[in-house]
């Protein structure tokens, strides 16, 4: 029949969605009461709706984001100088837009992770491309990739990642390569990207965690220079919380 030959170009050029719907259809047609515009509307609207699923859920699997967090979870309760109006004013993405950074630091378990993992979430939510790194990981493999000739390819798969999360920044010494790789990443966004940096190291002993203060000029400058800093307080740690899902 010419639906059923319908129906499969439909499925072998891939819109499964426009498929579905059309199949529906098929099923129920008798009873549809709707004109020929707003029926392919809603099938349009079906298609439309899947592929955008699909996008988001290839956005978040490359993310590889370290907690499932959103920003419609965190919790303003927990004390530890954290203020909505300006989380709120993050989770509209505008600073994404315009090129800018978030540098969250603060004793360990008050949840700097968890919020950098939900504004990155919220990222992959509104169409930007995100990932995810703890800055040792990354230094390591920036070093396998000077010694296998790919250096070059891996900071440009960085450079084109619009939300780069740079967690446990300062968690260990830097070695002179180290403090290099880490500047050339944050040279690469500077202006055109934006990064969000996780640390319990107050930005203020910066200077003496990255070790050479040329270089640490230079990282803070870049960095810095249009960043939301938001400083956590110490308070009891909201770790016991992350069983039930809600630890920002």
């Amino acid at each position: 029949m010419l639906s059923e030959q319908t129906y499969d170009k439909l499925v072998s050029m891939r819109l499964h969605g426009l498929a579905a719907a059309f199949d529906e259809y098929l099923k129920e047609r008798r009873h549809d009461k709707l004109t020929f515009e707003e029926r392919f509307g809603l099938m349009v609207d079906r298609e439309w709706t899947e592929r955008q699923g699909r996008k988001l859920k290839r956005r978040l699997t490359g993310a590889k984001l370290r907690e499932q967090a959103c920003v419609e979870d965190i919790d303003y309760r927990h004390p530890r100088n954290l203020d909505r109006s300006v989380m709120q004013r993050l989770a509209t993405c505008h600073w994404i837009a315009e090129h800018e950074n978030v540098v969250f630091t603060g004793a360990t378990g008050l949840g700097k992770t968890w919020l950098a993992c939900a504004l990155a979430q919220k990222a992959c939510r509104e169409g930007h491309t995100s990932v995810y790194v703890r800055v040792p990981r990354l230094l390591h493999t920036l070093q396998i990739a000077r010694a296998d000739g790919t250096y070059i390819k891996e900071l440009a798969r960085l450079d084109k990642t619009q939300v780069l999360i740079l967690d446990d920044l300062g968690i260990s010494p830097l070695g002179d390569c180290e403090r290099r790789d880490l500047l050339e990443v944050i040279e690469d966004r500077h202006g055109v990207r934006s990064t969000i940096v996780a640390s319990q190291i107050p930005v203020k002993k910066w200077h003496e965690t990255i070790g050479d203060p040329t270089i640490a000029d230079a990282f803070l400058d870049r960095l810095l220079h249009r960043a939301h800093r938001i400083e956590l307080k110490p308070g009891p740690s909201l770790r016991p919380k992350a069983k039930t899902g809600k630890s920002g």
